[in-house]
């Protein structure tokens, strides 16, 4: 069994460590969080930390169950906090502890434990939470692998694979840990992914917000993961639905979008007007967190390319700290506006554009921007795979994957 390094991960905890604030690591199921703990934990013992002044609970683990209530988790922790040296409490998978944020905000006080929690809901860090602690907790969102962090994580014999057979694996299979880590590639990884589903669906979405009509709850799931980079709306997911003799209404659509962007399932990407800089509300954008998990639940086709490409690239914007939107000038449409530190830059991305009209129609809104924030054209073009045009940057989208 293979532990994956998280180098950017495992730096964000160390630069963090000591300090008088609470380290949140929030992210789907499974996509490395209690790994990303074990290793951190491993690195604290090895730079002279005490197992002793090491305190881990996982809300999952049936020994510390009576712990979901908040007043024994902190009668639990003080008994075992150590008053002359720094402690280190882990309380992972914290959501299923009733009122946690009470107990957190309690053992919050005592200036010599440090505290990390994790979480596979981003309801965990909404409401009580976020008011109780408002200022006192940073959050580190936490993704599956990168496609570098799959490659260099790949066993021997697929690491003698072309850079585009590994492409080919990443897109396929997904970027789950484990499926690198037991190599589930072919039925395995099916397997693994239809549970991984399954878990999610049931433990973060149905069982809090109390859904009894699981068949449309699936429906709409997939309605979503087949559409992708496109726009979509709440009244069109209903009519949709309707014409296939299901009945529904918006308030119940809107409910299920919002318990699947939640569990980080999906992630919901807003419209940008760049010339009123001001935020749209409607017909946004929704991308998954895994192509290997849409690939398993729903039938792909070669002509879908496009919007997986476009997918991962979401997702290396996130894990490079950037807020993401869908830009909107007059009636052109950019595929990203990455806004970090203040900054911008704008994304176009298409499979291939060697074909001279695919070219103009995927330059011609970069074209219409008038600021001089970088902009680039990503594609998947291994013939002029780079150039450049009039500033716009071309770039083959898997260099650009992994930061050449």
């Amino acid at each position: 069994m293979k532990i994956i390094n998280r180098p950017e991960y495992l730096n964000w905890l160390i630069r963090w460590r000591d300090q008088q604030i609470i380290k949140v690591v929030s992210g789907v199921r499974r996509c490395g969080k209690s790994t990303l703990f074990e290793i951190y934990r491993d690195y604290l013992l090895h730079s002279g930390v005490q197992q002793n002044q090491i305190i881990t609970i996982n809300f999952e683990d049936l020994r510390f169950e009576q712990l979901a209530d908040y007043h024994l988790l902190n009668e639990y922790v003080n008994k075992r906090l150590l008053p002359d040296k720094m402690n280190y409490l882990f309380l992972d998978e914290v959501q299923h502890c009733h009122n946690f944020e009470k107990a957190v905000d309690s053992l919050f006080i005592n200036k010599n434990c440090d505290l990390y929690l994790t979480g596979s809901n981003a309801y965990f860090m909404f409401g009580d939470l976020a008011t109780l602690l408002s200022g006192r907790y940073v959050e580190l969102k936490m993704l599956p692998l990168s496609f570098s962090e799959f490659t260099n994580g790949l066993d021997s014999t697929r690491a003698l694979l072309s850079i585009t057979e590994k492409f080919n694996l990443y897109l396929e299979y997904g970027s789950f840990p484990y499926v690198l880590r037991y190599n589930l590639f072919g039925d395995d990884d099916s397997n693994y992914l239809n549970d991984l589903y399954n878990t999610i669906i049931l433990k973060d979405v149905v069982q809090r917000l109390k859904i009894q009509d699981l068949n449309t709850l699936d429906q709409v799931t997939k309605f979503m993961l087949h559409n992708v980079g496109n726009r979509v709306t709440s009244s069109k997911i209903v009519n949709t639905l309707k014409s296939s003799g299901k009945s529904t209404d918006q308030k119940t659509i809107d409910k299920y979008l919002n318990g699947l962007t939640d569990a980080m399932l999906l992630y919901k990407v807003s419209r940008f007007n760049l010339k009123g800089r001001q935020y749209l509300t409607t017909q946004n954008k929704y991308y998954t967190v895994d192509t290997g998990l849409r690939n398993n639940l729903i039938q792909t086709t070669q002509a879908d390319l496009g919007h997986q490409l476009e997918n991962l690239v979401f997702l290396e914007l996130m894990r490079r700290g950037s807020k993401t939107y869908i830009g909107q000038l007059d009636n052109n449409e950019i595929d990203f506006v990455a806004e970090k530190n203040g900054n911008l830059a704008y994304y176009q991305v298409a499979t291939s554009t060697l074909d001279e009209t695919t070219l103009n129609r995927e330059l011609s809104p970069l074209i219409k921007i008038t600021d001089n924030y970088p902009k680039y054209l990503l594609s998947l073009d291994e013939i002029q795979p780079n150039a450049n045009y009039s500033g716009i940057i071309k770039m083959n989208a898997i260099d650009w994957l992994l930061n050449k």
